[in-house]
């Protein structure tokens, strides 16, 4: 099975192809899993202009990657992301409201470019992960933390709203949840991220990069084409009824089935070998 053996809390000699360069980040592949590692430790890697615009390019990137299966997110330092940069948003409030707007929907559309990046992104999550972090948390596919990772969606602590991450932290949690945490603006830990499905696990931080590289292999392990196909399909079924979804999905399964990657998991499976995406 291919993996992943990319530490992100080491040196990153281990990168076998270092990516273009960026300010803010550091992107590489190691095989076929891309590595997006936020870099802005001195301010606990929190998101200003040029992380949004970096951000944003590095996944339209993965998305092109024809080499890469997997994206990986982390941060690099002491914390994954702190949010968004307070010196860049009062930057921002003080710009004329069309210009100050321009900004947000950047900010958006790069949560939507994690959101739907054709290929899977897993997020190693320690530290602190606040505001936009747990925004990026729920942008994610499969997020890992530490079980005393700090969240919270802080935003009304400084008289705002958590209003362009909302879409993808309700779609993760549920509105009701996303109720009182908005409102009260409470940080809460790993275990509790867990609880409400913000994230797939929280586990000890000796444990973190082990966990999210089982995934990773796992991964690795399924057909590329239908990893993408079944992000796409959990979308296109959110909003059906139980009776609409049969002609969709009927017509699905049926397509997919029938591709070059179905037959050969078939005959894989069959002649008991491995498919040759492994």
């Amino acid at each position: 099975m291919v993996a992943s053996h990319w530490n992100p809390v080491r040196a990153s000699a281990t990168f076998v192809d270092r990516m273009s360069s960026y300010q803010t980040l550091e992107v590489a592949r190691d095989g076929a899993v891309l590595h997006v590692r936020l870099n802005r430790p001195d301010v606990r890697n929190a998101f200003n202009g040029t992380v949004v615009e970096e951000l944003s390019a590095a996944f339209a990137a993965a998305d092109a990657d024809t080499a890469a299966r997997v994206v990986v997110l982390s941060g690099n330092g002491k914390s994954f992301s702190a949010g968004a940069d307070l010196s860049w948003m009062q930057e921002q409030a003080e710009l004329p409201a069309a210009q100050n707007e321009v900004g947000a929907v950047r900010m958006a559309r790069m949560f939507l470019a994690i959101a739907r990046c054709k290929k899977p992104v897993v997020a190693r999550i320690h530290g602190h992960a606040l505001g936009g972090g747990t925004g990026l948390t729920a942008a994610v596919d499969i997020a890992f933390c530490s079980e005393d990772c700090q969240f919270g969606l802080t935003e009304v602590k400084l008289g705002i709203v958590p209003a362009v991450i909302s879409p993808f932290v309700v779609q993760k949690i549920g509105a009701g949840r996303a109720r009182t945490l908005f409102l009260t603006g409470e940080r809460f830990d790993g275990r509790e991220a867990q609880r409400i499905g913000l994230v797939q696990r929280a586990v000890p931080e000796a444990e973190l990069d082990a966990t999210v590289q089982r995934t990773v292999g796992e991964l690795l392990s399924a057909g590329p084409a239908a990893v993408a196909s079944a992000k796409e399909l959990i979308r296109a079924m959110s909003h059906l009824s139980l009776e609409d979804a049969i002609p969709v999905t009927s017509k699905w399964i049926a397509g997919l089935r029938a591709t070059p990657e179905a037959r050969e998991g078939f005959a894989a499976f069959l002649g008991k070998r491995k498919p040759n995406w492994m």
